[in-house]
């Protein structure tokens, strides 16, 4: 295999390709990228990689002289590249290796193929220099954060007080990818230790992602991922799951293990006539593990592994399909992993704990999809869910099951799952949605929640808070706020109507934001230094043209109570208006100013807009917590004038938009009815009560009027009174 690589090396020279490189001097091979990034791999075996923007250098030894190192060109999912691509013999194996970087994306690519069959040692890169910075990782189940400990699956974030950024982590083969710091400080990336050989052919990649701010750098590390897998990445209601409330009967709800009458059927039903009666279409209805029989004796009241994946006969007669036709709602379905009892042991191919045959991923994917299931929900993956570690029956277990669901148009959900898990939903279309948070969403899960939340919506998921109650106010928020599911999980009789009406409309459509709430830059950087600050998160609705409407949750977590509001930071750099949602007042800031306020309560929510060219700044629908949510606001602009159109559910006959303005506003309705426009001189907020036009829709113009007798006579135009 030496020998082969020297004859490649020959016929190179011989095209002249070898011939002219950049910086070939001294043995040195240079290429460049994105904002002037430049790598650079010498004759010895040396490489390097510089960042002259953070003025950042990263570098490691292949360990060996590297053979024939040359320049490629191309494109691949990611855009143009150049790489230098090279041959090594380190550690008894032929290699060959690359470092790619990309003209318009922060990215450097390494990548590493094993030429003939060799032991898993000497992985490439090994980065032995590199900006040693405040750290972040994802560990353990839900892929919680960790700002001390670097957890051997998950992505790697470096940062520096001023948020400048830079992250690594695998961009292939996740399930198996493992990285470690050594004694000496040095960073390997490659496979997990207990995978001793590799095949003849292996290829395993790795990126480092880098970038000012954190959470600009997590968006573009995560979009470079589901590009190179080509992953569409889910809108937020891509499903009936993500699209519409749903009810709950997981760990922490109601109905967990408890029929809660005389059937499970017979309560569930009630559920959702509950929810009739209270004019709120339930979206979807989730089935928990209770639902099929578990453990050695078959009994659907066990906490063990599952029996079969089938309706337990003593809950459903006479089949699943038959409940969830009467149901008339949706279903999601929870599964764990497969008890050692089960006779599916001698059914179907099996790695540790689960089934990895297609034959039963099929057949599992033709019964639910038969039942009115459209989401499937694998749990306990972070434990014992989980094949033998290989390079083969973690994909084949995941692989199969993905392709099986999507076939029937069934999406998933992971729960429980590792950072590994959260890495290869990169690889799926039908995974939709992680668990970000432990069982039995509350205050106390806020913290971890929002971080992980970053983590999912970085690789292109929706976070899922898990399971809580109607009349839960703030959990309700942060569920809306989240861009993911809202799922709550009352008693027959306790759910709240109208505080569920603050996240959806009556139809069940959810209310939300286009991204999710994540932690500012400036959490991240205080939790790293262990300072005691607010957490503040946020989320936007954009809708271009510099109308970005912000939602900003905080909430105190220890003694200091008091935070500031910048607008810069979410992109305002003129005059805005910050509205206190909770406490019904605003205020106009100046282009350029901040305001510091105090977490009284404990929490805050704040909505916060731009002024437009108008001079105004429209807040949105008064009764919802994403007042400009695109389910409820598909279309704003303001060239001078605001023009808005507002969605009604079927049956919603009236809404109320308000805003600031300096002074009294006209209105002019283009479709639907307008009541005349009140406005409050202290306060300087305007309130329009809009009707539907038969479509469902009302569309406005709002301008500042001129004088009373202007306003009075733009009214004349679809005014009711």
């Amino acid at each position: 295999m030496f020998s082969a690589i020297l004859r490649s090396a020959t016929r190179l020279a011989a095209l002249g390709v070898l011939a002219g490189l950049a910086g070939s001097a001294f043995g040195q091979i240079t290429i460049s990228g994105y904002d002037a990034v430049n790598a650079f791999v010498w004759s010895g075996g040396e490489w390097a990689l510089s960042v002259p923007s953070q003025s950042w250098r990263f570098a490691g030894n292949l360990g060996a002289a590297a053979i024939a190192p040359h320049v490629n060109t191309g494109t691949d999912p990611l855009g143009d590249y150049q790489e230098i691509a090279f041959g090594y013999f380190v550690a008894g194996s032929s290699r060959s290796g690359s470092i790619r970087l990309y003209a318009t994306r922060p990215v450097a690519l390494f990548s590493l193929t094993y030429n003939n069959e060799s032991a898993n040692t000497a992985p490439f890169p090994a980065i032995s220099s590199y900006p040693s910075l405040h750290t972040l990782s994802f560990g353990g189940v839900f892929s919680l954060p960790d700002f001390h400990n670097l957890s051997a699956d998950s992505p790697w974030v470096f940062f520096d007080d001023a948020a400048n950024t830079w992250i690594l982590s695998p961009a292939s083969d996740y399930m198996t990818a493992n990285s470690s710091r050594l004694s000496s400080g040095t960073i390997t990336a490659g496979i997990a230790p207990q995978i001793a050989t590799l095949a003849a052919g292996f290829t395993h990649r790795t990126a480092l992602v880098f970038g000012q701010g954190i959470n600009q750098t997590f968006g573009a590390w995560g979009q470079a991922l589901t590009d190179l897998s080509g992953k569409a990445r889910p809108a937020n209601d891509a499903d009936m799951l993500l699209k519409n409330i749903s009810y709950w009967t997981d760990n922490g709800a109601t109905y967990y293990y408890n029929p809660g009458g005389p059937s499970y059927t017979g309560t569930l039903d009630a559920i959702r006539t509950e929810f009739d009666a209270k004019g709120i279409r339930l979206g979807s209805m989730q089935l928990d593990s209770w639902w099929y029989p578990k453990g050695p004796d078959d009994n659907w009241s066990s906490h063990a592994g599952i029996w079969l994946y089938t309706a337990a006969p003593a809950l459903f007669q006479p089949d699943l399909a038959t409940f969830d036709a009467g149901l008339g709602t949706p279903l999601i379905t929870h599964a764990r992993w497969i008890d050692s009892a089960s006779p599916y042991r001698t059914q179907y191919a099996m790695s540790g704990n689960v089934i990895t045959d297609p034959r039963y991923w099929e057949s599992i994917a033709d019964y639910l999809q038969s039942s009115g299931v459209k989401v499937y929900e694998q749990d306990w993956l972070g434990t014992n869910a989980q094949s033998n570690v290989n390079l083969t029956d973690p994909y084949d277990f995941l692989g199969n099951m993905a392709a099986s669901m999507a076939k029937r148009g069934i999406n998933i959900q992971y729960c429980m799952g590792a950072p590994r898990h959260f890495l290869q939903s990169t690889v799926y279309n039908n995974v939709t949605t992680l668990r970000t948070s432990n069982d039995r969403f509350g205050p106390n899960r806020f913290t971890e929640f929002f971080y992980s939340s970053r983590f999912a919506a970085a690789v292109g998921a929706w976070p899922f808070t898990d399971v809580f109650m109607s009349e839960e106010t703030n959990n309700l928020l942060v569920a809306t706020l989240s861009g993911g599911p809202v799922g709550i999980g009352d008693g027959m009789g306790k759910i709240s109507r109208s505080n569920l009406l603050k996240a959806i409309r009556t139809d069940g459509v959810i209310v939300k934001p286009d991204v999710p709430a994540t932690p500012l830059d400036s959490a991240f950087i205080a939790d790293a230094q262990g300072i005691d600050t607010p957490m503040v998160v946020s989320a936007w609705t954009d809708f271009g043209g510099g109308m970005r409407a912000n939602y900003i949750f905080a909430y105190t977590r220890a003694a200091n109570t008091t935070i500031m509001i910048d607008p810069t930071t979410y992109g305002i750099s003129g005059a805005s208006y910050l509205y206190d949602f909770f406490g019904g007042t605003g205020r106009l800031l100046g282009a350029g100013s901040t305001l510091t306020l105090d977490l009284t309560n404990g929490t805050g929510y704040f909505v916060l807009v731009p002024t437009g060219q108008s001079g105004m700044a429209l807040l949105g629908d008064r009764g919802q917590f994403v007042m400009l949510g695109r389910q409820r606001i598909p279309a704003l602009a303001d060239d001078g004038t605001i023009d808005v159109t507002v969605s009604f559910a079927p049956g919603e006959t009236h809404r109320t938009l308000i805003g600031f303005s300096p002074r009294p506003v006209s209105v002019v309705s283009l479709a639907g009815t307008h009541r005349k426009p009140s406005w409050d001189s202290s306060t300087q907020i305007f309130a329009i009560g809009l009707r539907p036009d038969p479509s469902g829709n009302a569309h406005i113009q709002i301008a500042l009027a001129e004088s009373a007798a202007s306003a009075k006579s733009a009214c004349r135009v679809h005014c009711s009174r």
